[in-house]
């Protein structure tokens, strides 16, 4: 049983709420999500025909996944990637049978990184392609190989495999019900826990996602990098040289 500990949960997220009054607003943070939303589902309403433009574009709003991923996109091609997104979307396939899909090198440490970018931008899919559906299961949120993230800062207790997020969902929605709050909880349960890990990153300084994240000084830049509704430049910010496969 997964045991999640109510007095962490007030904890990550007084401090959201303090950082969201310090700066736009809680309504605000949820607006960047809701954003990303629109995003994902208009570009997903057709899956069968995303081209690489539209990937993207998909893939400059995951954070752990657009300095890496898209080199593995384009070997696919347009044909590829979009047959392997609809199945995933349509319920004929899951976050971890889309990885195995996908051709990495052969080199150990650069087939885990590049496996680990393509399970969080497959989660972040489902996720904002249909919020209430689909918790958001990236690694940051629960690295089962480590038994790190976001979950664990809300633990009492250690754990090790794999993680019921619908359940720990529903737990972080009845939290919510008890603050009077039961609008945008999905949204909300996202914030949280990006902020649950943004603490947890801070203490440790370091952890899986490099000094692209390590650069961001404070907690807001931090939450909205993690969640990928950053503001950009006019520039792409998706790395596509080879070299990064190799």
């Amino acid at each position: 049983m997964l045991q999640l500990d109510a007095e962490r949960f007030a904890k990550h997220f007084s401090e959201f709420v303090a950082l969201a009054d310090a700066g736009p607003g809680l309504q605000a943070y949820v607006e960047l999500l809701e954003a990303k939303h629109r995003l994902f589902a208009a570009a997903l309403a057709a899956p069968a025909r995303i081209d690489l433009q539209g990937a993207e574009a998909l893939l400059e709003s995951v954070f752990t996944a657009r300095r890496k991923l898209f080199p593995l996109i384009e070997a696919l091609g347009s044909a590829g990637f979009s047959e392997r997104v609809a199945r995933l979307l349509g319920g004929d396939s899951t976050v971890e049978a889309f990885c195995d899909s996908l051709h990495y090198p052969q080199e150990r440490a650069a087939h885990r990184k590049l496996r680990g970018a393509a399970h969080d931008f497959a989660a972040e899919l489902l996720h904002f392609s249909d919020p209430r559906a689909h918790p958001l299961r990236t690694r940051w949120v629960w690295d089962s190989a480590s038994a790190s993230g976001a979950l664990r800062e809300l633990m009492n207790q250690e754990h090790a495999g794999a993680i019921d997020h619908a359940a720990a969902r529903g737990w972080l929605y009845e939290r919510f019900a008890e603050q009077g709050i039961w609008r945008e909880q999905h949204w909300l349960a996202d914030l949280v826990l990006a902020m649950a890990y943004v603490g947890y990153f801070r203490a440790m300084t370091g952890g899986v996602l490099g000094s692209d994240f390590t650069r961001s000084s404070s907690p807001d830049e931090q939450l909205r990098k993690l969640l990928g509704v950053d503001t950009g430049g006019r520039r792409s910010r998706v790395r596509k040289a080879a070299a990064t496969i190799h």
